[in-house]
């Protein structure tokens, strides 16, 4: 079964007991309740589902649940960085 990153590890806001399944559900419904404007504009009769396919989009960019191929990722070492401003 899928766990989010982190509930091992016992961070704030994930409850004992609570299964990967039921901190999905509540990430969903949280992710449903503050939708952006233009996310609303976009319309869906669904805002459940809505919010769930914005946050797989996002896993999928981030690395989450969907990892990237290595030919999506951009490597890069110290020196082809910006430096700091002075």
């Amino acid at each position: 079964m899928w766990q989010p990153a982190g509930v091992a590890a016992g961070l704030p806001g994930y409850g004992a007991g609570m299964s990967g399944d039921s901190v999905e559900r509540e990430r969903i419904e949280r992710r449903a309740e503050h939708l952006l404007p233009e996310e609303r504009r976009a319309g869906s009769d669904d805002r459940l589902a809505q919010a769930e396919a914005i946050l797989a989009d996002s896993d999928g960019r981030t690395g989450g649940q969907i990892a990237s191929t290595d030919e999506s990722l951009e490597r890069r070492t110290s020196d082809e960085t910006v430096p700091p401003p002075e």
